[in-house]
């Protein structure tokens, strides 16, 4: 059962928005590099970065298992996946704060304005906290996507055919009920979105995220070798195309620099003084709480996890040859980006879970 709340309450309790402390270094900065040259050798993939920011002092450590890339790791772009949806999240909470939206808008009136919402019409906000009673992906993204299952099957659904299968779509359950995860919902969010505000996604997402967060190092598609981290099948040796999202751009179309990631990061945390402040505060408030004992907490970007100081924010992502690990925790003062270019399945990614460890450790850094 899920409990679901309207995702747009204004400020979390407790968050005052304080500046961070100026940094200093300690000697606890050198168990900390340590630490992190360990995650980054045993995610065992051909490049690796992670990026830590704690009470403003940056770490980065780069490594991986294939020769040292002409530009340096940590200068490169990569693919973070379904970690997109992090932006896409902050991108309506502040077209919410501004006044444009509600959250409340059916999404298929947002797509065609004179289609009738219907009794329970599944709305923005449902599409944004994947309680809409979509799948993960449309009915018919198998069967248009199988030719290119290990290239880029996305690139062979574009953007016409996510509205189509929204709109033809029944869900089976009333929206705003239950949860599932679906990468079609975010997407069409996405599609709705532009059409609302007559603004490209691409466009929409620089003008109210990227360029008001000096976010220069981050896109929406690969441009070439010299700006982008080539991908890997999970041998790590085989080197796959860039992902092209094809109609899922808002769903995970976003590479990044790792230091344009940790600049992302760091801004949840002090949001004072940024132009994006309300809905930074806003993305962190729990709107949906699933499972027993709804210990399952969602916000309108993040996974949200407790802590024995406070809870902790973050959300994975994978493209068919690489991956990304975003989070950051109030408590500690930590923000962590995590990159590679290997995917790996499964539930013992060493990847995955060392980032994971990295962001949940209660510390051993001082002021």
């Amino acid at each position: 059962m899920t409990a679901f709340a309207a995702p747009w309450p204004g400020d979390p309790p407790g968050d005052d928005g304080a500046a961070a402390p100026a940094p200093r270094e300690t000697h606890d900065d050198a168990a900390l590099r340590e630490r992190i040259a360990a995650a980054v050798t045993a995610a065992d993939a051909p490049d690796v970065v992670f990026a830590v920011s704690r009470y403003g002092r940056r770490i980065v450590h780069s490594g991986g298992t294939a020769p040292p890339p002409e530009v340096p790791r940590p200068d490169l772009r990569y693919e973070i996946g379904s970690a997109s949806k992090t932006f896409t999240g902050l991108l309506l909470a502040q077209l919410i704060r501004r006044g444009t939206l509600t959250g409340g808008e059916p999404a298929a009136a947002c797509l065609e304005p004179d289609r009738p919402a219907g009794p329970d019409p599944v709305t923005l906000a449902h599409l944004v906290t994947h309680t809409a009673g979509l799948p993960a992906l449309p009915r018919d993204f198998l069967a248009r996507a199988l030719p290119a299952w290990h290239t880029n099957p996305y690139a062979r659904y574009p953007a016409a055919r996510v509205t189509a299968a929204f709109l033809g779509h029944r869900p089976r359950h009333r929206p705003g009920t239950r949860w599932r995860y679906s990468n079609f919902g975010v997407a069409v969010l996405g599609h709705a979105l532009a059409s609302v505000t007559g603004t490209p996604w691409e466009d929409l997402l620089t003008a109210h995220v990227l360029r008001p967060l000096g976010l220069s190092g981050t896109a929406l598609r690969a441009e070439d070798p010299w700006t982008d981290a080539t991908g890997h099948r999970k041998d790590g040796r085989t080197a796959v195309a860039a992902f092209d999202a094809g109609g899922f751009q808002a769903a995970g179309a976003v590479r990044a620099t790792p230091q344009d990631l940790l600049g992302f990061l760091e801004a949840h945390l002090h949001p004072s003084g940024s132009p994006l402040a309300g809905a930074l505060r806003a993305v962190r408030t729990p709107v949906v709480r699933r499972g027993l004992g709804h210990r399952h907490v969602h916000t309108v970007a993040w996974f949200r996890h407790p802590t024995d100081g406070g809870p902790m924010y973050f959300h994975g992502g994978a493209t068919l040859g690489q991956q990304a690990f975003l989070g950051f925790r109030p408590d500690t003062d930590t923000a962590l980006a995590a990159v590679c270019t290997r995917r790996v399945r499964g539930s013992h990614d060493p990847f995955v879970s060392g980032a994971y460890a990295l962001l949940a450790e209660d510390g051993g850094v001082s002021r």
